[in-house]
């Protein structure tokens, strides 16, 4: 075991317990889908649910579901008549986490789309308070410029995956498109006078960004 795994588990241990039914999302996850690794897990699904609380948003957007474990997390902090829009386009997806976020207690919260969040959320009349890209990575620069366009002043987008394994540090090969994606997407946000920022080593890089 390495010290970081120690000190992973050390974390783990002292927040706030993993309820019941994440605890059995996550264990399904692993057992039935490819690349479980891509849910968010307890810890960073309790950073979410606790950034909801913080920001007190309205109206959420998620892009990228996957098994659904991050949206029910972001769903847990909504308060009284906010929604959580998710999108997945993988529609071989829809099976197995549809019935996860409609069994679960913050079902009447949720709305789950299944398509192309960049075709399907620009005809949409909401104004966004709140976003977690957790999409395609070769997409991150679209999503990013497609929901500042649907924002207010003082809105946050939180995106996953933004450190990539360390990635971000080497020089990708031409063919590896995701890992271009990201750091297009970092430099990108980092340039950006529209916004304020702020990158977080948590599991794999999570940015924080507020719209001035």
């Amino acid at each position: 075991m390495k010290e970081t795994d120690a000190l992973d588990e050390y974390i783990l241990q002292h927040i706030d317990e993993e309820d019941d039914y994440l605890k059995a999302l996550y264990r399904a996850t692993h057992v039935k889908l490819l690349r479980p690794r891509m849910a968010s897990g307890h810890l960073q699904g309790r950073m979410l649910k606790m950034f909801v609380q913080m920001i007190r948003p309205k109206q959420v957007l998620e892009i990228g579901t996957y098994s659904g474990y991050s949206a029910l997390c972001l769903a847990e902090g909504l308060g009284e008549g906010a929604v959580l829009h998710t999108f997945e386009i993988n529609d071989e997806q829809e099976d197995f986490t549809r019935p996860w976020l409609e069994n679960s207690p913050y079902a009447s919260k949720i709305k789950f789309y299944i398509g192309d969040a960049l075709k399907l959320v620009p005809p949409m009349d909401i104004r966004f308070d709140l976003a977690f890209i957790d999409g395609n990575k070769r997409f991150y620069v679209e999503y990013y410029e497609m929901i500042l366009s649907k924002m207010d002043s003082g809105a946050y987008i939180i995106a996953d995956n933004t450190l990539w394994d360390g990635h971000v540090l080497e020089e990708p090969n031409h063919t590896d498109t995701q890992t271009i994606g990201i750091k297009k997407f970092n430099d990108r946000v980092a340039a950006d006078k529209r916004v304020e920022k702020v990158i977080l080593p948590l599991r794999d890089g999570l940015t924080i960004i507020r719209k001035k």
